[in-house]
């Protein structure tokens, strides 16, 4: 017995009509794929006039606060250097050597100044235009008689300013000014300001930047070769051109806005700004690249999806059978249900997101809460130690003034201050533990850090009347590194160490300096030692009755020494006790003579 067929046999009416329709349809896929094509071609055109304007206009806005940026930072280094020969022309040490013709300090105090002024350099004339000083001292002895500076300075009361181009091509900046003892000119100061640095920033960015004067003269810029000349001079010394290269620039540029020059063959707009000194302009050249790539990516998506309409109509075009035509229907309603469930799926996700956003704002707002309680117990802990010796010494003025010895009180209030710069100085220094600090590293005498360490807790040694042994090595032993960060840390070890001999009858504290191929100074008490080595550095460990201390110093004296490429250990000691060893790497010739 043969199975009923699912097939539908159609009447021969209705079968004719089926056959009709996908003449029709054919037709109206044409017309359709016509209009997809006409509709593709204005979108993408009507799309990149609209695209490149808006993002020209952003890329413009941005050119023009770098531009204000740089010209900030340019007229600031200079007002910064013009009070400087203001200053050090009444220098009363440099007018008495001009005056005595004694200048065997001279250059040591204008290499104090030039450190913390952060000029070029500084040079002191006599009244003969002969350096007699200077921080470069290769320059000693040289010849400035003919100088404008020179010149300048000796015919005016004020300060002047010069722009005086160099052999190599490079432009000097200098602020110059005489200086007189009574009523007569004994010579000249001159200050040279370092503008090369803002070309060298500059010259990481993208942009082509320029500065001229009131001439119209390139006197910085990005480009080494224009210097010298004027701005169109300069745009006009480019690279020529072949007709490959040529046709080249001519596609890339068809999405930007008509372009203001051209650099080596690229278009740039060109940002021009005033910098309100001496007639001075400073003008940028930003490239349209990054307009290109944005333009070029959102025409890229909207020609893909233009060319799957077109797919499809091809795909549409393909088929011959009304039965097919049917069968896409069903697919059509299969994908609109799936779209549906993926619009609820999507919906749901959005949620979640939303509630997950929530839930991270909240942990952020947790974590810092938490930092600030990090940070509070620190600076807490680290200060109790200056306050502690700056009551004892207060106490002890107090007592030198009742029995009328002000000149040792004085000496108490001296070191009081010292605590005092102390105190500022580590809640600067705390930050570490949060971060690395990026300050300079400077050679440091580890046995005069062990001596002011030392002098430090002197009052809780006398008080507590524990012995100390120091092992030092004859020759200094230096270190590269932060001087206060690192007596920091010795003062950490030392009060842990005073703290574990308490309950000691003969408390002893054994201290011992060694160099090798690591600089390593280790602590050793007579105490109890450690009972929980592996938790030892962890923030908020502390074996310390409440109120004596909240487990921070080990923590922050363990995050120094890795700062500084070393490490801090502890151990007990076979004998008893604990014993703490930081080991430092040896400061070598080579850093010693880079870090002056």
């Amino acid at each position: 017995m043969s199975e009923p067929s699912n097939e539908t046999t159609l009447p021969p009416g209705q079968l004719a009509l089926v056959r009709a329709r996908p003449d029709r349809s054919v037709w109206y896929l044409r017309g359709a794929f016509l209009l997809i094509l006409a509709t593709a071609t204005v979108t993408v055109y009507v799309t990149n006039q609209w695209l490149t304007t808006r993002f020209t206009a952003t890329t413009q806005s941005r050119a023009e606060l770098r531009l204000a940026l740089y010209s900030g930072n340019l007229l600031s280094e200079l007002q910064r250097n013009s009070i400087v020969p203001q200053i050090l022309a009444r220098d009363p040490t440099l007018i008495g050597a001009l005056n005595s013709n004694d200048f065997s300090g001279s250059t040591q105090r204008l290499i104090s100044f030039v450190e913390e002024i952060g000029a070029a350099s500084l040079m002191l004339l006599d009244r003969e235009g002969r350096t007699v000083a200077a921080t470069d001292r290769n320059r000693l002895g040289e010849q400035h008689r003919a100088a404008p500076y020179f010149v300048d300075a000796l015919r005016s009361n004020a300060t002047v300013f010069s722009v005086i181009r160099q052999e190599a091509g490079a432009y000097s900046f200098s602020y110059a000014r005489r200086i007189e003892s009574v009523a007569e000119v004994t010579g000249v100061i001159v200050v040279e300001v370092d503008l090369a640095k803002f070309e060298r920033s500059w010259a990481g960015i993208s942009d082509a930047v320029v500065v001229s004067d009131s001439t119209g003269t390139v006197i910085l810029s990005t480009e080494p070769r224009w210097r010298g000349l004027s701005e169109t001079e300069a745009l006009a010394r480019e690279t020529p051109q072949g007709a490959i290269e040529r046709a080249i620039r001519a596609t890339t540029d068809w999405t930007a806005l008509p372009a203001d020059a051209y650099l080596q063959g690229e278009a740039v707009m060109r940002t021009e700004g005033r910098l309100g000194f001496q007639g001075w302009r400073i003008v940028s050249y930003t490239t349209y690249a990054s307009v290109r790539e944005r333009v070029n990516g959102v025409l890229a998506l909207e020609i893909m999806g233009f060319a799957i309409l077109l797919a499809l109509v091809f795909y549409f075009l393909s088929r011959k059978s009304a039965l097919r035509v049917a069968l896409f229907q069903r697919e059509s309603a299969e994908l609109r249900a799936l779209n549906a469930r993926l619009q609820r799926e999507i919906a749901e996700r959005e949620r979640v997101e939303k509630t997950l956003e929530v839930a991270e704002q909240t942990l952020a707002q947790s974590s810092k809460l938490a930092a600030l309680g990090e940070m509070s117990a620190a600076v807490s802990h680290e200060l109790n130690q200056p306050l502690a010796a700056m009551k004892t010494y207060l106490a002890g003025a107090r007592l030198l003034l009742r029995r009328n010895r002000p000149e040792e009180a004085l000496a108490s209030f001296g070191r009081i201050d010292g605590l005092i710069e102390r105190m500022g100085a580590i809640t600067r220094q705390l930050k570490s533990y949060a971060r690395k600090g990026g300050e300079a590293l400077s050679p440091v005498n580890m046995g005069d850090a062990l001596a002011s360490s030392l002098s430090m807790m002197e009052p809780q040694l006398r008080q507590r009347q524990v012995r100390i042994a120091r092992v030092m090595p004859d020759v200094p032993v230096l270190v590269m590194g932060d001087r206060m960060r690192i007596e920091q840390v010795m003062i950490n070890l030392l009060r842990n160490a005073l703290d574990a001999t308490k309950s000691v009858q003969d408390p002893e504290v054994e201290i011992i300096l060694a160099v090798g191929e690591t600089v390593t100074l280790t602590v050793r008490d007579n105490g109890p030692g450690i009972e929980d080595l592996d938790a030892l550095f962890e923030p908020f460990y502390t074996t310390k009755q409440p109120g004596d201390g909240v487990g921070l110093g080990l923590a922050i004296s363990s995050g120094i020494v890795n700062d500084h490429g070393g490490r801090l250990t502890a151990r007990n000691s076979q004998q008893g006790g604990a014993v703490f060893e930081v080991r430092l790497p040896v400061a070598t010739m080579d850093d010693i003579q880079a870090a002056e």
